[in-house]
C-alpha cells in the first residue's frame, strides 16, 4: 500500500523550559483526514503536534508526536529515506517565529530554566522559524504534496491567490485555503486556477482521500469560480 504522511496540530517554540509560544490548533482535521486515508487503504503515518487536543480517530494510523518546527523537519527527513511515500498532506500549524533571546528591562539577556516572574518586564526577540513546506519537494520528489493556507485578512479571491502562490513557490501540487478571508468551508486550489469547495472538515477529508485514491491530480479539481467576499 502507498504510504501517506499527514502533519497536523500545533508546533511550539520554547521561551524557557516551561513556557512556549504556539498556535491554536486541535489536530481534528488531521485526525479526520487520517481516518479517511486509512479507510481508503493507504498506510498512514501521522506527525501530530504535541499540543493537539483531538484524541479520537487514530485507529489504524502510525501516530507520532513532534514538538518544534525543527523537530518536525527532522522526522520528515527520516521518513524521506523510506520507499513508497506517495503523498504528504502538510496541515500542521507551524510557528512563523522562534525566540532568539529574552532580555530584561536593562537590555541584558536573561537565561534560566524557568524565568522568574519577579524579574520585572521582559522583552522577547523573535526571529523567523524554519519553513518546512519549502523543504518538502526536495525530500519527497515524486510524492503528491498538499499544503495549507490559513488567511484572516482580505477577500476569498485574495486568499486563493495566496494559496496558488504557495503552490508555485514551493512546487507543491495543491493548497487547501481556509480562514476568515476565505469564509465558511475550505477551498482546494491548483496552480492552473481550478478550484473545489468543501463545506466542512469531514467533506474536505473525504475529497482529499478520494482524489488520492482515484489518482486524479489535485489541480484537476472540478472547475468552479470562487466568489469574491
Amino acid at each position: 500500500a502507498m504510504q501517506v504522511i499527514v502533519t497536523c496540530g500545533p508546533a511550539y517554540e520554547p521561551i524557557d523550559e516551561v513556557r512556549r509560544i504556539t498556535n491554536a490548533s486541535t489536530g481534528e482535521l488531521g485526525a479526520l483526514l487520517c481516518r479517511e486515508l486509512a479507510k481508503a487503504g493507504f498506510k498512514v503515518i501521522c506527525l501530530r503536534g504535541e499540543g493537539a487536543t483531538f484524541v479520537s480517530g487514530w485507529e489504524g494510523v502510525d501516530c507520532r508526536t513532534f514538538t518544534t518546527n525543527a523537530d518536525l523537519l527532522r522526522q520528515l527527513r527520516s521518513l524521506s529515506r523510506r520507499r513508497g511515500v506517495g503523498a504528504v498532506f502538510h496541515a500542521a500549524a507551524l510557528c512563523d517565529y522562534r525566540v532568539k533571546s529574552v532580555r530584561g528591562a536593562n537590555g541584558h539577556r536573561r537565561r534560566a530554566a524557568k524565568l522568574s516572574s519577579r524579574a520585572g518586564a521582559l522583552t522577547l526577540e523573535l526571529e523567523p522559524a524554519i519553513k518546512v513546506i519549502g523543504q518538502l519537494r526536495r525530500l519527497f520528489p515524486r510524492a503528491r504534496i498538499v499544503g495549507w493556507k490559513f488567511e484572516l485578512n482580505g477577500t476569498r479571491a485574495q486568499a486563493l491567490a495566496k494559496g496558488r502562490r504557495q503552490i508555485i513557490g514551493n512546487r507543491t501540487d495543491a493548497c487547501v485555503v481556509n480562514g476568515r478571508a476565505y469564509g465558511k468551508g475550505f477551498g482546494v486550489c491548483g496552480a492552473d486556477g481550478r478550484f473545489a469547495h468543501c463545506p466542512s472538515k469531514a467533506a474536505l477529508s473525504r475529497w482529499l482521500a478520494g482524489a488520492l485514491a482515484s489518482d486524479r491530480g489535485f489541480n484537476r479539481a472540478p472547475s468552479r469560480s470562487p466568489s469574491a467576499r
